[in-house]
């Protein structure tokens, strides 16, 4: 009986996956300083949500419904709120899933003792080293203008207006499908 879940157990064990990272799950959108969402990111506060549809949308959504012609489309995107000018900056980030599946890494180790290799370092070996990766995809922006340099901290003066129009873009993004459509809406 105990060598049977012996047996079982190593089978689980080596047929596992151990997760390292699990990208966030966000609902609607999330305020977070984008250096502590991905480093990559300034440390402004960030408008953050996660991006359904594929590579370079928001980009063209952008594109088209501020007319920007593919100028300056990451950075400094003009809008006015309440008669006020501000300005945006957007991010598409990626943040994989990663976990480490045992098996591969087991099955290196036992090919490798079997073939008598000691040099070979499991871990590294084969494409992806037993290494998985899903990937998720989010839209990061950070708002500014003239007066504030950060408009989505807690103590901004602007900061709701600010997320209200945020708001409505998502929306607006995530339900469009022909970004000409937008162009007539303005």
């Amino acid at each position: 009986m105990k060598a049977h879940l012996l047996v079982a157990f190593t089978l689980l064990f080596c047929t596992s996956c151990i997760p390292l990272r699990i990208a966030p799950e966000i609902d609607d959108y999330k305020i977070t300083k984008g250096s502590s969402f991905k480093k990559s990111l300034p440390k402004r506060e960030m408008f953050v949500f996660e991006d359904p549809k594929d590579a370079n949308q928001f980009y063209n959504y952008v594109d088209t419904k501020f007319e920007l012609e593919n100028e300056n489309v990451y950075d400094d995107v003009p809008f006015m709120v309440e008669g006020q000018q501000f300005f945006f900056s957007f991010y598409e980030i990626e943040i994989p899933d990663k976990s480490i599946n045992i098996f591969p890494i087991v099955l290196d180790v036992f090919v490798n003792a079997a073939l008598g290799n000691e040099n070979i370092d499991p871990i590294f070996t084969g494409d992806d080293g037993g290494f998985t990766r899903n990937g998720h995809w989010y839209i990061a922006i950070e708002v500014y203008n003239d007066i504030e340099m950060d408009c989505l901290q807690r103590d901004a003066l602007s900061r709701e207006t600010v997320l209200e129009y945020l708001r409505r873009l998502k929306m607006e993004y995530l339900s469009t499908n022909n970004y000409n459509e937008t162009v007539f809406k303005n």
